[in-house]
């Protein structure tokens, strides 16, 4: 047997679609809030991150031109590091290596000893960041 709804029950169904239209009118609210809020902060995300200022790296001296009656200097001597990279790789691989090869690794081995020394004579600081730009 079904009972019929009291009063009470009658008015708390009344008040639920009175609370929908509240419900609603928020969720109205909050969407127009949402979208203005992505409206004002689209140009603030489109604009590129900012990196910080760049210090003031010493610079290198400007290289003098070298003059005509100068007989043109050839590459840079080997340091010795180098050197004992080239002896090592020579004993471990010389056996399967040609000599054309062996000399592009003495080549390959002084490059990278260069670059390893320009590397070490930069000084970061602790404040200094990586220099990349996340985006998700």
């Amino acid at each position: 047997m079904r009972r019929r709804k009291t009063s009470d029950e009658q008015t708390a169904v009344g008040s639920l679609s009175a609370h929908d239209a509240g419900l609603n009118a928020s969720r109205r609210r909050f969407t127009k809030a949402l979208a203005t809020a992505a409206f004002i902060a689209a140009p603030a995300l489109a604009a590129p991150a900012q990196t910080p200022p760049a210090t003031a790296e010493p610079k290198a001296p400007p290289q003098p031109q070298p003059t005509p009656a100068q007989p043109p200097q050839g590459p840079p001597a080997p340091s010795p590091l180098a050197l004992a990279y080239a002896e090592v790789a020579r004993r471990r691989f010389g056996e399967r290596l040609s000599p054309e090869q062996f000399e592009a690794v003495k080549r390959d081995l002084e490059g990278n000893v260069r670059t390893a020394e320009r590397l070490r004579t930069s000084r970061l600081k602790n404040s200094d960041e990586p220099d990349f730009v996340f985006e998700a």
